[in-house]
C-alpha cells in the first residue's frame, strides 16, 4: 500500500512510518521546509514539503494514496498560539479531508484524535458511545480537536472512509511531553510534582501506530476507538518508577502552593512570552478534570493487543541510556 503519514518528523508520526517501511508499505511523508527531520533518519520515505493547509503540497502528497495517516497536530497547554492552534488543528484538519475526498484511490483515511474530545468526564470510565457532558473546554487544544473531530464525522457522513483513534497520554522513550520528566527523574534531580492524585491514561507510542495500522487494514469507515492501555495517578507512576530504579519519587507540593503559583506564573508568562511549568490552564487540568476512558473496544474488533501500563512505563525506562546502566 502507499500510505501519506501527516506530521511525519513528529514523535507518534516517525514511529507511524518506521512501521509502515517495516512492514513494505511505501511512505509519502507530508513534512515542512521549517521541520526538524532527525527522527525520520534511515528512513525511505518520499518527503513532500508543505504546511498542513497548503491544498497543492497535499495534492502531491496524496497522489495514487491508498492510506492517509492524519497525525500532524500542535499539541500544547498552557499559554498558546490560539489562532495558530486553530489553524493547524482545525484548517488543517479541513485541507486534509477535502484533498482526500477528491482522492480515487483512497481506500482509508486514519485521523488521530484525543480522549480530550470526551471533556471532563468526572472520574466516570468511558466508551466510545460517551456523548460530552462539559459545559465548554478547558483549553484551546480541547476545543480545536473536539472541532477537527466534528469535520471528521461530517466527511463521514458525505462518504469519506475516515476511522478516528482517540488516544490517551502517549508515552515512549522519545516523548517530547512526559520523556523530559523522567530524565529528569533518572537524573535524580526531580523532588517535588504538583498533582500526585491526578489520574493519567496512557498508551506506548508504538501501541497507538500499531492501533493505526490495524484500523486501517481492518476498521469499517466510520469507527471510533479508544486507544487507551489503561490508566493510574501520577503518584502511582512514580511509585512504580521508583521501585524499578531505586530513585525517591518526588514530593507531592500541597495543592493551594500549587494554585498561587499558577496564578502567578501565569500573567508573568503571559507578559515575557514565556510558558511556566504551571499556569492556570495545568492547574485546571492537574487538579480539575478527569478524563477516564476504556480502550477495550480496540481489542475486541482489531485484534489489538497492547502492552500492559507497567510494561508500558518499563519500556520507557529501559530505553533511556541512563536508566539502562541503572537497572543493569
Amino acid at each position: 500500500m502507499k500510505a501519506l503519514v501527516t506530521g511525519a518528523s513528529g514523535f507518534t508520526g516517525s514511529h507511524l512510518v518506521k512501521a509502515l517501511e517495516q512492514q513494505g508499505h511505501q511512505v509519502v511523508a507530508l513534512v515542512r521546509k521549517t521541520s526538524n527531520l532527525s527522527r525520520l533518519t534511515g528512513r525511505q520515505a518520499q518527503l513532500v514539503y508543505g504546511d498542513i493547509t497548503d491544498r497543492a503540497a497535499l495534492q502531491t502528497a496524496m497522489q495514487g494514496i491508498d492510506w492517509v495517516f492524519h497525525v500532524a497536530a500542535y499539541v500544547e497547554l498552557g499559554l498558546v498560539d490560539a489562532a495558530k492552534m486553530q489553524q493547524i488543528n482545525v484548517e488543517g484538519t479541513r485541507a486534509v479531508l477535502e484533498t482526500a475526498a477528491q482522492v480515487p484511490s483512497l481506500a482509508k483515511l486514519i485521523y488521530c484524535s484525543t480522549i480530550g474530545i470526551y471533556g471532563d468526564t468526572g472520574g466516570r470510565v468511558i466508551d466510545e458511545h460517551f456523548q460530552r457532558q462539559q459545559q465548554g473546554f478547558s483549553s484551546a487544544y480541547d476545543s480545536t480537536k473536539y472541532e477537527a473531530q466534528q469535520l471528521v464525522e461530517q466527511f463521514v457522513a458525505q462518504g469519506l472512509p475516515a476511522v478516528s483513534l482517540m488516544p490517551s497520554g502517549i508515552f515512549g522513550a522519545d516523548d517530547p511531553h512526559f520523556g523530559p520528566v523522567l530524565q529528569a527523574f533518572l537524573k535524580g534531580n526531580l523532588k517535588l510534582w504538583a498533582g500526585g492524585e491526578r489520574i493519567t491514561g496512557i498508551v506506548h507510542v508504538d501501541d497507538l501506530v500499531a492501533a493505526m495500522l490495524l484500523a486501517a487494514a481492518k476498521a469499517s469507515p466510520g469507527s471510533q476507538y479508544i486507544i487507551s492501555t489503561g490508566d493510574l495517578t501520577t503518584r502511582a507512576m512514580f511509585e512504580f518508577c521508583s521501585r524499578e530504579t531505586g530513585i525517591s519519587a518526588p514530593w507531592d507540593v500541597p495543592q493551594p502552593l500549587v494554585r498561587i503559583i499558577g496564578n502567578l506564573l501565569d500573567p508573568v508568562g503571559r507578559i515575557l512570552g514565556w510558558q511556566p511549568p504551571i499556569s492556570r490552564e495545568r492547574v485546571h487540568y492537574i487538579y480539575d478534570r478527569c478524563v477516564r476512558v476504556d480502550g477495550s473496544k480496540a481489542k475486541r474488533e482489531l485484534g489489538w493487543q497492547p502492552r500492559s501500563v507497567e510494561q508500558t512505563l518499563r519500556d520507557s525506562l529501559a530505553r533511556d541510556s541512563l536508566a539502562r546502566d541503572l537497572l543493569a
